[in-house]
């Protein structure tokens, strides 16, 4: 465990700024802003835009996702030597599906000081106002962008108990719906939280069914947050309940493999045709290695 900083080396920030209103932001965050020697930001044009619009004039160096390993490697040296750095994102809280958490790992990892200064956050912002249960939850960031991907990734999510919040692009909201629509069931409760804090600011709530015929044809714009409703208990018990049966068990039980690859697939929310694919490929394993 490194819990121990270099009191004579600087001090990383990792600062929060406004999800779309310039207003939302903290008296801490100008003031660590206006002090630090350097910000890093994902875009110098949208940070200079933020800065400018509060007065502040700093040196700006780009930090984003296809620069983070030379990068990091530079900021730590300036840290290293006494620097005071301000690490920002285009919108948000830093490192929350943003680039970040491999600078705060470096960082932490150097015995180097890092600060948070805490602020605005859509996921946060986003659940405060779906209405759901908001005691519990999963954040899911960006799903897969591949067909494939995205089918297995919801049905792996079928049966989780929180409320669950995803990012999403706002051309690929009508697909994702639809995929949800087809892997939670039409009926679970969901709300498309889109342009939080800014003038167009919208949350359209209702059964993911209904969401994804709202948007069948033409997607919205804007930036997206979705919020989907948890498993309902009942449902999360019967997954608890079946998690450790295969397709041997109910074969064994009586049944023919298709009926029970059907049966299988009806409770876990997979196709048939892959719990059976799967099953005979268990037993071709299982077969090979005794």
């Amino acid at each position: 465990m490194n819990t121990t900083t270099n009191s004579r080396s600087g001090i990383l920030y990792v600062v929060a700024t406004p999800i779309g209103n310039l207003r939302d932001i903290s008296a801490r965050a100008l003031e660590v802003l206006r002090e630090v020697d350097l910000v890093a930001c994902e875009d110098t044009r949208r940070t200079g835009q933020l800065l400018a619009a509060h007065g502040i004039r700093k040196p700006l160096i780009s930090y984003f996702e296809h620069n983070e390993q030379p990068r990091t490697r530079e900021l730590l040296e300036k840290l290293g030597a006494g620097g005071a750095i301000a690490l920002v994102t285009d919108a948000g809280t830093p490192a929350i599906s943003d680039p970040g958490y491999r600078l705060v790992r470096s960082a932490l990892d150097a015995g180097l000081a890092v600060r948070s200064v805490p602020g605005p956050s859509a996921v946060i912002a986003a659940l405060s106002i779906a209405g759901m249960p908001t005691d519990r939850f999963a954040f899911e960031g960006f799903l897969p962008a591949r067909a494939g991907q995205l089918t297995s990734r919801l049905r792996a999510l079928k049966h989780e108990p929180r409320t669950m919040v995803f990012y999403e692009a706002a051309r690929r909201l009508p697909e994702t719906l639809r995929e949800m629509s087809a892997a939670f069931g039409s009926e679970r409760e969901g709300a498309v939280v889109r342009e939080i804090t800014k003038i167009f600011e919208e949350v359209v709530r209702g059964t993911v069914g209904e969401l994804a015929a709202r948007w069948k044809d033409e997607p919205p714009r804007g930036e997206i947050t979705l919020v989907v409703a948890g498993a309902p208990e009942a449902q999360t018990k019967a997954a608890e309940r079946t998690a450790g049966i295969s397709l041997d068990d109910l074969t064994a039980a009586g049944l023919e493999p298709r009926q029970a690859a059907r049966i299988l697939a009806r409770i876990q929310g997979r196709s048939s045709r892959e719990v059976y694919q799967e099953g005979l490929k268990n037993r071709g394993n299982s077969g090979s290695e005794s």
